[in-house]
């Protein structure tokens, strides 16, 4: 396991915050796989201190678990996990697409979709899902709720942040583009409502797959 060295000090715990979360998702550090904080600490080149303070919000978070004397484990995703955001993202994201149409700067998120296509084609999929986070961002932004855009990214970083994910398991990163399209494709029409069953669509979609993967059923909603 190799992790890059942290290099600002001025959010230090943000940033390995950060990286701890890159790391499980990526596979450098294995769901499941238990790891001593001296251990995390060396990798990341800093002190004790802001890895002990990260994973006190990682586990805050549920994404990891201290054991006493025997460092954090990684928690594995769960069906009940998935279901559990997904059914929360459908309750914040759908409503908020209807109410962004008209109003979000649909040439950004066209930039958005045409980087995705570019990742997808290198094979890129750490890329691809930056701008996957960014697509859904601007519209969550554009809805005029900033408190709404960061809930969603928490919950995006539940599910992606322990290493979940549906690609090369169930569909492509170019399945995944062309539900994206779609969205975008409603809301240059300026057809709220289309918008709105197409991010329902491909939310439910996302779900149930990522939901069949760990053994569960239908994303409610």
């Amino acid at each position: 396991m190799s992790l890059e060295p942290l290099a600002a000090p001025q959010t230090l715990a943000a940033h390995t915050r950060r990286a701890v979360l890159a790391a499980i998702a990526d596979g450098r550090l294995e769901a499941g796989g238990r790891y001593s904080v001296a251990q995390l600490a060396e990798q990341l080149g800093v002190s004790r201190t802001p890895v002990r303070e990260a994973l006190l919000v990682l586990e805050r978070e549920g994404r990891v678990r201290f054991e006493r004397n025997k460092g954090v484990r990684v928690l594995e995703t769960t069906a009940v996990d998935v279901a559990e955001v997904f059914e929360l993202r459908l309750l914040l994201e759908v409503p908020a697409t209807a109410r962004a149409c008209g109003i979000v700067e649909t040439g950004a998120l066209q930039a958005e979709l045409d980087a995705m296509g570019e990742a997808a084609r290198a094979g890129d999929e750490a890329a691809f899902m930056d701008r996957d986070e960014r697509f859904h961002e601007l519209i969550l932004l554009a809805a005029g709720n900033r408190r709404l855009a960061a809930i969603v990214a928490g919950l995006r970083d539940t599910v992606r942040g322990r290493g979940a994910s549906t690609v090369g398991r169930s569909r492509s990163l170019d399945e995944i583009q062309a539900e994206h399209g779609a969205i975008l494709d409603a809301l240059i029409a300026g057809d709220g409502d289309r918008a709105g069953a197409a991010m329902r669509y491909h939310l439910r979609r996302t779900g149930d797959l990522l939901a069949g993967q760990y053994g569960g059923g239908a994303t409610p909603g």
